[in-house]
């Protein structure tokens, strides 16, 4: 079973940056889904970026030009670059891995950014 572990959550205030980090326990191969989901307080848990095996990437329209998903295949990581961050992006974040032909799915235990002045 793959774990992973997240960090770079904090609190920040408007305008800031800040850069989420999830490491697999295992190395990842190929064809795999990975994304980083978002859930607010009263709110629906959402997909924020994904990353495919081969490089592409997608991104919800509210963080579109703002953060960037990248992976470093070396480290088993990814990462959400987070910039120009908002009060609405105050949500615990969740690395998400799947692997499409086994159907495996692993979720992060979450980590909290907090966007506020």
């Amino acid at each position: 079973q793959v774990q992973l572990v997240e960090s770079g959550g904090g609190l920040v205030q408007p305008g800031a940056s800040l850069r989420l980090s999830c490491a697999a326990s295992d190395n990842i191969f190929s064809p795999y889904v990975m994304a980083w989901y978002r859930q607010a307080p009263g709110k629906q848990r959402e997909l924020v970026a994904q990353i495919i095996s081969g490089g592409s990437t997608n991104y919800a329209d509210s963080v579109k030009g703002r953060f960037t998903i990248s992976r470093d295949n070396a480290k088993n990581t990814v990462y959400l670059q987070m910039n120009s961050l908002k009060p609405e992006d105050t949500a615990v974040y969740y690395c998400f891995l799947r692997y499409p032909k086994s159907a495996e799915a692993y979720w992060g235990q979450g980590t909290q950014v907090t966007v506020s002045s």
